[in-house]
């Protein structure tokens, strides 16, 4: 038969500090109930079950708008609920219990297949799999980044088609696009059909950026990289990004991509309610030892942190969200709630996603953070899983 969630014994983690998605709460309780959240307490409820957790914080699991792969596979290289359930796997172990698996620049049918892959996914409900970014192929070739540039071609009126259908029937899709490759036309009816339309690998000027945002782009992707940047006659993507309110934008904040420095002055500046959150841009390698990859036929080397192209070009990230938010609590200079927003409820707001926040009813995706903010324990539906990193 089916169970009331709220009638199972009530579970009660106690001895640290609770981040609800937008607070931090000291010394409270946090109580889950069967797979669900029930609530923050000051005390533990008498017939609770006490599992004490030492120290630290615990916050909802980390919401990852961008991933490209994980777990040693790419979803380009096959976009099918297999490679879905690989990313997720590696991606959860890693803390981030919501993810939109990230389509990269690439043919037709693979676009498709990807969309297909994810109603699937979403279908079964498969854990973690939140919807799907399609970032590209409608970009700028002139900053294509890694992508491939013999794949990069403007929006047709069956791509843009597809694009709606797949916002109709996804939980959250978002999709990456530049000015170059697409008319403020196809980004209103992509907007109004429940895309997230995300302004991203172009070297627009700021009028044409903040034209493409009244036409109802809500996003920018990965803030500074592959876009035209803030000069001081030309304020590019990086100007219209902080400058218009409604816009949120991702941030690669692993130190390589965007100099700290650059991050604070960008928080500091940047006006509401559209905010800045953390994304991965993750590749195969999350969650793996793999030293290189491919992408579209092409090698990407990992070393030290980075991964890149024979050419030297910044290929994705290898980034965990926890080792983001030690980035944003160290050199950047944050404090850890403002840290742990970007990292779960505000990308999970953008992206209109039950997720990112410990509310009662919500299902209880949660990890343990020691006092350094590195990963100690993750929960997914209320089940411990081993974590990885850290």
């Amino acid at each position: 038969g089916h169970r009331n969630d709220m009638n199972d014994t009530v579970t009660a983690y106690a001895g640290t500090a609770v981040f609800d998605g937008a607070a931090l709460h000291d010394g409270a309780v946090l109580l889950v109930a069967g797979e669900r959240f029930a609530g923050i307490a000051s005390d533990i409820p008498p017939g609770a079950r006490l599992v004490a957790v030492s120290g630290g914080i615990l916050a909802p699991g980390f919401v990852d708008l961008q991933v490209n792969g994980g777990g040693g596979v790419m979803f380009n290289d096959d976009p099918s609920p297999a490679t879905l359930a690989t990313i997720a796997r590696a991606h959860a172990r890693l803390g981030a219990t919501a993810i939109l698996p990230t389509l990269i620049t690439d043919r037709p049918q693979a676009t498709r297949a990807a969309i297909a892959a994810v109603r699937e996914a979403v279908a079964a409900s498969m854990p973690g799999i939140a919807g799907l970014h399609l970032e590209g192929p409608h970009i700028a070739l002139a900053r294509k980044g890694a992508h491939d540039p013999a794949l990069i071609r403007p929006m047709e009126a069956a791509d843009l088609d597809r694009l709606c259908r797949a916002a109709a029937e996804l939980p959250a899709l978002m999709v990456t696009l530049a000015p170059e490759s697409a008319t403020p036309e196809q980004v209103g009816r992509l907007a109004a059909a429940g895309a997230v339309v995300s302004l991203g690998h172009s070297d627009a000027p700021y009028e044409t950026c903040r034209e493409y945002i009244r036409a109802g782009a809500r996003c920018v992707t990965h803030l500074f990289n592959a876009m035209s940047q803030l000069g001081n006659r030309t304020p590019g993507l990086v100007g219209a990004a902080l400058q218009a309110g409604e816009v949120s934008a991702g941030l690669i904040a692993d130190g390589i991509h965007v100099h700290p420095a650059s991050i604070a002055t960008a928080l500091a500046a940047k006006r509401g309610p559209g905010a800045v959150f953390l994304v991965t841009d993750a590749m195969a390698t999350a969650g793996s030892d793999l030293d290189h990859f491919t992408l579209n036929g092409r090698r990407i080397e990992r070393r030290e942190g980075r991964l890149t192209l024979a050419d030297g070009t910044l290929a994705g990230a290898d980034l965990e969200m926890a080792q983001a938010l030690r980035v944003l609590t160290g050199p950047v200079g944050l404090p850890p709630e403002r840290a742990l927003a970007m990292a779960t409820a505000i990308p999970a707001d953008l992206a209109g996603l039950q997720a990112g926040r410990i509310e009662p009813g919500r299902r209880a995706d949660f990890v343990h953070l020691d006092d350094g903010l590195r990963l100690r324990g993750v929960w997914r539906g209320g089940a411990s899983l081993a974590p990885s990193g850290g």
